[in-house]
C-alpha cells in the first residue's frame, strides 16, 4: 500500500513516516507547494497513490486571526483539491482536523454528531475544510484530534520541559479541558484505518481520536513534570487571565466511541506516549 503524505515536517507526519516506514511518501513544500493552486493534484496525480492522508495544516492558531487568507488556503482549499483528485482516481483519502471546530461552552463529551461552532479562524478554515472535503469525496474519513504532542518539532509537552529546566515556578490555564493526543497514537490510528480503507471496508465521514483521560493544559504540565522528574511549581489560572488574540473554546473531550466500531481503534492512554517521548527526548538530549 503506498501512502502519499501531505505534510512531510509536521508531527503526525513525521511519526507516519517513522511507523509506515518504505510505504509512506511524504511530501514537503519542496514537492508540492499548496499554497499553489493545482500542487496538491499535481503530486497525486504524478505519485499514483493507494491512499492519500493530509497531514499538513495551517496550526499558528493565534496568527491565523490575521493571516486569514493563508489559513484558509491551507485548512480549507488545499485539502479540497486533494479530495477532488482522490475522489476521481477512486482512492481513499483521510484528512486531519480539530477539536477546535468546536466552542466548549458545556461540559458535554462530544460525539460525531455535535453541532460545531468555531471561535476562531482556524477553528472556521478547519470546519470549512471538513465540508469541503466532505463534498468533493464522500467517502473520505475526516479524524478530528487534539493537543498534539511528539518528540518532532514544536509542541506543548517540549516547551514545558524547557521552560520547567529554566524555572521553579509556572503559571498554566486550568479552565481549558481537552484530550492530548501523540503524533504516534494518531500515526497508528491512521495506518489502520488506511489498511481497512485500502481493503474496501465501509466507514467515512467524521471521527474523533483523542487521547485519555481528560485533562486541563495546568493538569497536563504536571504530568510533564512529574515524569521528567521536575520540581516546579503550577499555579492555575483562568484562560481569561491569560489572554490571547485568538478565543480558545473551554471544554473539547471527544466521544471516540465511533472510531473504534468502524476500524478497531481504540482511545490511547496518553501517559504512556509521554513517557516514551520523554524517553526518545532524553535519548536526544532535549529532555531538558
Amino acid at each position: 500500500m503506498r501512502m502519499l503524505v501531505f505534510g512531510r515536517n509536521g508531527q503526525v507526519a513525521r511519526a507516519l513516516q517513522d511507523i509506515g516506514g518504505e510505504g509512506v511518501i511524504a511530501l514537503g513544500r519542496d514537492e508540492a507547494d499548496l499554497m499553489q493552486a493545482g500542487a496538491a493534484r499535481n503530486a497525486i496525480t504524478a505519485n499514483k497513490p493507494d491512499i492519500i492522508v493530509n497531514a499538513s495544516a495551517y496550526t499558528a492558531v493565534d496568527k491565523a486571526e490575521t493571516d486569514e487568507a493563508a489559513a484558509r488556503r491551507l485548512n480549507m482549499e488545499a485539502p479540497a483539491e486533494m479530495a477532488v483528485a482522490a475522489a476521481e482516481m477512486g482512492v481513499p483519502f483521510i484528512h486531519i482536523s480539530t477539536d477546535y471546530v468546536f466552542d466548549g461552552t458545556f461540559e458535554a463529551r462530544l460525539d460525531e454528531n455535535a453541532a460545531i461552532n468555531p471561535l476562531n479562524v482556524y477553528g472556521r478554515t478547519k470546519g470549512d475544510g471538513e465540508s469541503a472535503v466532505m463534498n468533493a469525496h464522500p467517502g473520505a474519513v475526516i479524524l478530528r484530534t487534539s493537543w498534539v504532542f511528539s518528540e518532532y518539532g514544536g509542541n506543548f509537552v517540549k516547551t514545558m520541559l524547557r521552560l520547567g529546566a529554566e524555572r521553579d515556578a509556572l503559571t498554566i490555564v486550568a479552565d481549558q479541558i481537552g484530550g492530548p493526543t501523540a503524533a504516534a497514537d494518531i500515526a497508528r490510528a491512521i495506518i489502520a484505518i488506511a489498511g481497512k480503507k485500502h481493503r474496501g471496508a465501509p466507514g467515512a465521514g467524521l471521527y474523533h481520536f483523542q487521547g485519555a483521560p481528560a485533562v486541563s493544559w495546568a493538569g497536563f504540565a504536571e504530568k510533564i513534570f512529574e515524569i521528567a522528574g521536575l520540581s516546579v511549581k503550577v499555579s492555575h489560572i483562568k484562560t481569561e487571565d491569560y489572554p490571547t488574540p485568538a478565543t480558545r473554546p473551554l471544554y473539547t473531550v471527544l466521544d471516540c466511541a465511533k472510531v473504534e466500531r468502524d476500524f478497531g481503534v481504540a482511545q490511547p492512554d496518553w501517559r504512556t506516549e509521554l513517557r516514551r517521548v520523554f524517553a526518545a527526548l532524553e535519548k536526544e538530549g532535549q529532555a531538558q
